[in-house]
């Protein structure tokens, strides 16, 4: 025999009332249940549209070269970024500074690693 009293093992759970916020925002949830529904078949449609047009070739090919890239891409992609992020720091002041230095280094960096681009962007322009 126990020498103490053991608890009920009757436990009820008693759910707390709503709050007259929590009753509105249920009604207007279900008010707005249609809306709601017809949104999301609007959108569910505009992906397949989406998904089917020329955008998606270009991405697709967009991430088929960045699966696959040429060697050393990457280390020129960095350099090239880098570039651009000391660009950044050291355009201190003029907004003017903040644009052109950045695209300027980013523009020697890509020059030095694609001299034949380069050139034919020069000669474009």
């Amino acid at each position: 025999l126990s020498l103490y009293s053991s608890p009920s093992r009757e436990t009820k759970y008693v759910e707390n009332p709503q709050t007259q916020l929590e009753e509105g925002v249920s009604h207007l949830r279900h008010v707005m249940e249609p809306y709601t529904a017809w949104c999301q078949t609007e959108i569910d449609s505009s992906k397949v549209k989406v998904d089917s047009s020329l955008c998606s070739d270009f991405f697709s090919e967009g991430c088929e070269f960045l699966q696959n890239p040429p060697a050393g891409f990457y280390p020129r992609l960095g350099v090239i970024g880098f570039a651009g992020i000391v660009g950044l720091f050291l355009a201190r002041g003029s907004k003017i500074k903040k644009l052109v230095y950045p695209a300027g280094l980013m523009g020697i960096g890509a020059s030095m690693y694609y001299p034949q681009q380069a050139v034919s962007i020069a000669k474009v322009s």
